[in-house]
């Protein structure tokens, strides 16, 4: 007898490669993915097996102290052909002057900015001279400091060679980087990835992992976050999706080399550079599972909500990711986007509203155009406000919105700008005030507009007292009656023109009352 059949998957899902991303990913945040670039290699039911396959060595990496919840334990198990402990040795590298680490005010080399500050875009280095991932490094701001396991640094990476036989860990904190000129081949431990303009890469602290520049110089943000990892947002009322997706986001598959030859490895320790040799690559890895794995994640997937009826959703609801601080129910920083969506409405002013916020705020542009912000936002540059710093959009762009036929419209067509928000205060670092060459100050005429047009409504204003029987504006209030005390319990109240006959010794001032013995 004749059944019917379907189709069975034959692994589990993968992307399909495309022109500008030839690399092929596993889906999903936070999951234990497991890989294998030969059969076999991952050992089985065991993490530890006394002989692998192929000769191989096993080789643990924690994310998280040992005994954390299991929810928030994050490892991974790397098979490979030599394990990292195979170098000859550590040597102190000379300082960059542009790397910054401590944002404590005791450190010299950092300021207090108490009012905005803009950059316009950062330059690439052009000439003779080339300058990797690595070397192309400059610190804007930050806080805290790694050796305390709190706090983040945002820099700027500015590129125009790839990384050649040299692979960078920083053992400081997990770096969340976003090109801005030029597309990332990345190879990590784990596998490789392309990471475009208009997409995110995470690689948490520990990681060895290699920057070539497909596609010539190259600019980009990065922040750098002490002590913690970057995790979803919790969606509240929302229910069960939205905002960033699990299932957009993008894991390596496992993809080795058999280089043989020498290596340099750059780890950044404390905010100081160190270097080790060895002599055979660090991307090694034939195979490996856990949940501590490097990601990348498209921005243009984001799924934006906010109000249908008016007024505005506070901004956190553009959160991409998230990272817990110490202190219960309070980030130590959210990563936000701003990308085209539909503005729906009614009687709301588009833009932000004034604000002082306690939150610190860094803006860069990855592409497009954020109108409002500052005078020369544009990609590749940022805008900066410390916490309760008074900030909006330009006085033309105010009137603009309160104008506006309100009605279905979509904004920020063509642009994905994003913001890097932190409770906790930046300080600037040296590069940025004094040798970046593109500070300039948020211009302050841009809010010379914004007079004070209440004054204009005085006349309509008192019109409406007066029908009410209330005091107008601008007018001196009535004097309160003095009071005088004749014996111990009495008080009788006399009319103000006898008080300074009747009133002896210090004589109250007008308005107030005395009550004595």
């Amino acid at each position: 007898m004749a059944t019917a059949s379907g189709a069975s998957a034959r692994g589990a899902f993968v992307t399909e490669a495309r022109s500008d991303d030839p690399y092929l990913y596993q889906v999903g945040f936070g999951n234990r993915f497991a890989s294998e670039a030969l059969p076999g290699a991952l050992p089985k039911a065991q993490n530890m097996p006394q002989k692998l396959k192929y000769d191989l060595y096993v080789e643990g990496l924690t994310g998280s102290s040992f005994v954390a919840p299991r929810a928030e334990n994050l490892n991974a198990w790397l098979y490979r052909m030599r394990p990292s402990v195979a170098h000859k040795g550590f040597k102190k590298l000379p300082a960059n002057p542009d790397l910054e680490s401590c944002f404590l005010t005791l450190n010299p080399k950092v300021h207090i900015s108490p009012t905005q500050l803009a950059w316009h875009p950062f330059d690439i280095p052009s000439g003779g001279k080339k300058v990797d991932f690595i070397q192309g490094l400059k610190t804007i701001a930050g806080n805290g400091d790694p050796t305390l396991h709190e706090g983040l640094a945002i820099h700027m990476y500015l590129a125009n060679a790839s990384m050649e036989k040299k692979a960078f860990c920083n053992n400081d904190g997990d770096l969340l980087i976003l090109p801005q000129q030029g597309r990332l081949d990345i190879q990590t431990e784990f596998g490789r990835l392309m990471v475009r303009p208009g997409e995110l890469f995470v690689v948490q602290r520990g990681m060895k992992f290699k920057v070539l520049l497909p596609d010539g110089p190259s600019r980009g943000y990065i922040q750098e976050i002490y002590g913690q990892h970057y995790v979803l947002p919790e969606l509240g009322p929302l229910g069960g999706h939205g905002l960033a997706n699990p299932r957009d986001f993008e894991s390596p598959l496992a993809s080795f080399d058999i280089d043989q030859s020498a290596w340099e490895i750059v780890y950044k320790v404390g905010g100081e550079l160190h270097a080790c040799d060895q002599d055979h690559t660090p991307f090694d890895v034939v195979a490996w599972h856990g949940n501590y794995v490097p990601y990348k994640y498209e921005l243009e997937k984001f799924i934006g909500v906010g109000s249908i009826t008016k007024d505005h959703i506070d901004p956190s609801c553009f959160c991409v990711l998230t990272a817990k601080s110490k202190q219960p129910n309070v980030p130590l920083c959210d990563f936000l986007i701003f990308h085209p969506r539909w503005d729906v409405a009614s009687n709301t002013f588009r833009p932000p509203y004034y604000h002082r916020n306690s939150s610190t705020e860094f803006m860069g542009l990855l592409y497009g155009n954020y109108g409002g912000r500052s005078d020369g936002f544009q990609p590749g540059g940022a805008s900066f406000e410390n916490g309760f710093t008074p900030h909006g959009v330009a006085y033309e762009e105010w009137e603009k919105a309160t104008q506006h036929e309100l009605e279905p419209r979509r904004v920020h067509e063509g642009t994905v700008a994003f913001m890097f928000e932190s409770s906790m205060m930046f300080t600037i670092s040296d590069w940025a005030i004094k040798r970046s060459g593109k500070l300039h100050e948020h211009e302050p005429k841009m809010w010379d507009g914004l007079k004070a047009k209440f004054m204009d409504h005085i006349d309509d204003i008192n019109a409406e007292l007066q029908a009410q029987g209330l005091p107008l504006l601008g007018e001196t209030a009535p004097a309160v009656a003095k009071p005088v005390i004749n014996g111990a319990d009495e008080v009788k109240e006399v009319p103000k023109e006898a008080a300074p006959a009747e009133v002896k010794g210090d004589e109250p001032k007008e308005g107030s009352s005395c009550i004595s013995s």
